[in-house]
């Protein structure tokens, strides 16, 4: 623990440990696994970069692992350790191939101490070769690992092999960070990644300066009344979340009648989604429309409303997005805008987001067997050989994307598709995908229990429960606590 504070105080310039990084840091320092669940902004990554300086410093070297989903965060997540001094790389499919072969050269020879990777990454036999060659990895950290857990809120498949790929690694020390977990997902985490005598190092969920109501409502009109009433009972910057584009976007066309807004969605051009993100952190517009694309890696401390206009799919994702709110501290409110026709709507965003084995099996046949048409005429023509037209599914770009990150379509962009290998066999178990849709079914069913009853008690007693916390005060300022008052 010495030689973590020594790195603490060198490469980053910090004086002390925040929140749950010196309980996590102490068991890493102990050979001890470790769950940490703290909130975005808080120094999750700070527990694996200091432990990576102090674990390729000490004797025999060695290279701390971070398996992360988050393609487009990795080389803003390389920059930020290479600024305090790591020796850090990153690889996954967006890379070059000569840039590739570059990293695992100089993985091999040992001049890298911390590499970020996809969970896909241990598809490829020459990584893990590089991986030994280069000494080994001493630790193990898994980022965003609600993914890991069959309960968790954005499971994805290769993040259930990482118990296995772990043993095949020589099970180094492993720590798994999360920004939100339930209980239940917890517990999954540690057993599905063999961490069974784990430290958990877990933040309180409870924020009491986040002020949650929920208000039964229908219609566009009314959600908009309700919108212009709490901007004005609460001024400053404000998060609206919208399960679809096209909602998101009627609301926006009627919202600008009372200021402008700004837009975030994944349908957007790149050039666009940065300027928006970049007037909002500036303060030049106030109000953001965003699906759940927006907030990742974000931390602006003083939005001071966060509102949703539309159900979001679990608990955790609910907690994640509102978490988003009063992160300086000062008072915020967190309002859920109940429309009983959203559930369907959530119910179908959850089909069309999740497209069955059968279908992605089918988008690849079409695209192999059909590559220079498929090139040509792109999304459109695997839409009208799918024969749907629904705007709100999405299930042919779900499963493009999916077939990429699988490794078996390389290209981004239509123009550069190309097949070069078979879907492997456990991405087509049909037991599986009925299993993991009962499980989201069960999610949404609790989220929406959660907002259509009336509440009984306190929102916060209610949330904290599902993550595990149990407190006897009542937070004095949800709707449920003013209502007793």
């Amino acid at each position: 623990m010495r030689r973590a504070t020594e790195v603490r105080e060198r490469l980053f310039g910090f004086s002390s440990w925040r929140g749950e990084q010196e309980v996590a840091l102490r068991a890493l320092a102990a050979g001890r696994d470790v769950l940490v669940v703290m909130p975005t902004g808080s120094g999750k990554s700070l527990i694996y970069q200091a432990a990576a300086r102090v674990v390729a410093s000490g004797g025999g070297g060695g290279l701390t692992v971070v398996v992360s989903p988050l393609i487009a965060l990795m080389q803003d997540q390389r920059a930020a350790a290479r600024r305090v001094g790591l020796r850090a790389e990153v690889i996954n499919s967006s890379l070059p191939r000569a840039e590739r072969e570059r990293v695992l050269a100089d993985v091999a020879s040992g001049k890298v101490e911390l590499l970020y990777a996809t969970p896909e990454r241990f598809r490829q036999p020459e990584f893990e070769t590089a991986l030994a060659a280069g000494g080994g990895v001493r630790l193990l950290a898994v980022d965003e690992a609600h993914c890991i857990s069959t309960w968790g809120h954005d499971f994805r498949l290769d993040y259930s092999r990482l118990g296995e790929i772990r043993t095949r690694l020589g099970r180094p020390v492993c720590v798994a960070l999360t920004a939100t977990a339930t209980l239940d997902t917890q517990n999954d985490i540690v057993d599905q990644l063999g961490m069974k005598d784990a430290e958990r190092a877990i933040a309180s969920v409870w924020r009491g300066n986040l002020a949650i109501s929920v208000h039964d409502v229908h219609g566009l009109d009314e959600k908009l009344r309700r919108f212009v009433f709490h901007r004005h009972a609460r001024p400053g910057a404000a998060i609206v979340y919208f399960a679809l584009v096209q909602n998101l976007e009627k609301f926006a066309n009627e919202a600008a009648r009372f200021g402008e807004v700004l837009l975030y969605h994944g349908q957007l051009p790149d050039r666009v989604r940065r300027r928006s993100l970049e007037r909002f952190l500036a303060g030049d517009v106030e109000v953001m429309l965003a699906t759940p694309a927006f907030g990742l890696g974000i931390d602006k401390p003083d939005v001071r409303l966060v509102m949703h206009a539309e159900m979001p799919g679990s608990m955790e994702a609910y907690y994640q997005e509102f978490g988003r709110a009063g992160r300086d501290g000062d008072e915020a409110d967190v309002v859920a805008l109940f429309d009983q026709d959203d559930v369907s709507i959530q119910r179908d965003f959850m089909k069309w987001s999740s497209p069955e084995p059968s279908f992605v099996a089918s988008v690849h046949r079409l695209i192999e067997r059909n590559e220079l048409r498929a090139r040509q005429e792109g999304y459109d023509f695997l839409r009208s050989q799918m024969n749907f037209f629904n705007r709100r599914d999405f299930r042919v770009e779900t499963s493009v994307a999916l077939l990429e990150r699988w490794g078996v379509l390389e290209g981004l962009r239509p123009r550069d598709w190309r097949i070069v290998g078979e879907i492997p066999r456990e991405y087509l178990d049909e037991t599986r995908d009925r299993e993991a849709r009962a499980r989201r079914e069960r999610k949404l069913l609790q989220l929406e229990s959660y907002m259509a009853d009336s509440p009984g008690e306190c929102r916060w007693l209610s949330v904290a429960r599902e993550f595990g916390e149990s407190r006897r005060e009542a937070c004095g300022v949800c709707d449920a606590c003013v209502a007793i008052s």
